[in-house]
């Protein structure tokens, strides 16, 4: 039996992630200026796309 999966789909918006964030996280790190700025720089780097939707959204409806 064969199986038919969608599954390469996902593979182009892991891939757009993954640059995203490495460019996100060279940005924060290029932009901090203390320690606690490099520290925090990989958990923003993480969350960025949940901060983009939100400041779209908040200039929508504010």
């Amino acid at each position: 039996m064969t199986s038919k999966s969608s599954a390469g789909g996902a593979a182009g918006g892991g891939a757009v992630y993954g640059l995203g964030f490495v460019g996100a996280a060279i940005y924060y790190f290029s932009a901090g200026d203390n320690f606690w700025d490099f520290v925090l720089a990989i958990p923003k780097a993480i969350v960025w796309p949940a901060i983009v939707v939100f400041e779209l959204l908040k200039s929508f409806y504010g």
